[in-house]
């Protein structure tokens, strides 16, 4: 029987609630073991201070020394303070960059699993400032790859990914931006020459995330965070799911963050939490993960 990892993650925050409903839940798969990651403290409800960030962290490093001695398959990652972390010399933007680190994993990616669509971004926790400094070629394809593989393993037969601009309009024929045509486009040539999946753009984003326009597609490849989440989070926010592509293991959480404003009055609503457990008892019934990067 497979073993799933779950984190405490910021305990002044809902996850306590959310953990405890989800694993009360007659949607969660029989089949696999659940094991709770992190001791438990007293906290005081909407207000997270350094020792909560303090037993956050520590559950992330145990996290990783579980899964080097084989005692988890997967692992789901509940809410943290980034900012309480960083008080405490946590050197990392989140829990992505902290996982690939560990791992020493180069090629990796976020990506969002919802009901509507899936969306993986090819930068992630970055001021609007560094994007188009941080945007290259090799990590359009790089990404691309991943979300690719990572679809095949959800039984999708050359999948068909869009792939969004950087610019208003997709730059306007490079009136509005000179990425598309120099960075996002050679990339895209590049990744159909694997005739495993095919990659169709640049779209401006403002009109591909209308259903009509993203239905023909498996998946919508964007190229930053907000450009994606605002509207996965419009759409999925309830029962979305984010996924560390590239990593030796399964690791997800919920799309949301600890809801301080919310913790301890009854309103938390474990239903993205459910789905990261489904999706990881899925995933950990593959003895390889597609989407980790050869080595």
């Amino acid at each position: 029987m497979k073993t799933i990892g779950i984190t405490r993650g910021d305990q002044a925050g809902i996850n306590e609630e959310i953990i405890d409903l989800a694993l009360k839940s007659e949607e969660i798969p029989k089949d696999c073991k659940y094991l709770l990651i992190g001791g438990k403290i007293s906290s005081t409800l909407g207000k997270p201070n350094q020792e909560t960030a303090k037993i956050a962290l520590s559950a992330l490093k145990e996290s990783i020394t579980l899964w080097k001695q084989n005692k988890i398959d997967a692992l789901i990652t509940t809410p943290i303070s980034k900012y309480q972390l960083q008080q405490i010399g946590f050197p990392y933007l989140g829990h992505t960059e902290f996982y690939a680190k560990e791992t020493k994993t180069s090629d990796y990616a976020m990506c969002f699993v919802g009901k509507h669509f899936t969306t993986a971004l090819v930068t992630s926790h970055l001021p609007l400032k560094e994007i188009s400094k941080q945007l290259s070629n090799e990590k359009i394809v790089n990404t691309g790859k991943l979300l690719s593989k990572f679809l095949q393993q959800q039984g999708i037969n050359k999948p068909k990914i869009a792939v969004c601009g950087l610019n208003p309009h997709s730059g306007e024929q490079g009136l509005l931006g000179k990425e598309e045509k120099e960075i996002i486009a050679p990339a895209i040539i590049k990744l159909n020459k694997n005739k495993e999946h095919h990659f169709y753009g640049t779209f401006p984003p403002d009109t591909l995330f209308i259903e009509k326009n993203r239905r023909p597609y498996d998946a919508i490849l964007a190229m930053y965070h907000d450009q994606a989440l605002i509207p996965f989070k419009m759409l999925n926010f309830d029962t979305g799911v984010n996924i560390t592509l590239g990593l030796p293991f399964p690791r997800l959480s919920p799309d949301h963050g600890p809801a301080y404003d919310i913790a301890g009055k009854g309103k938390a609503n474990p239903s993205s939490l459910i789905a990261s457990i489904k999706l990881a008892s899925k995933l950990v019934k593959f003895k390889r993960t597609p989407y980790h990067k050869n080595k």
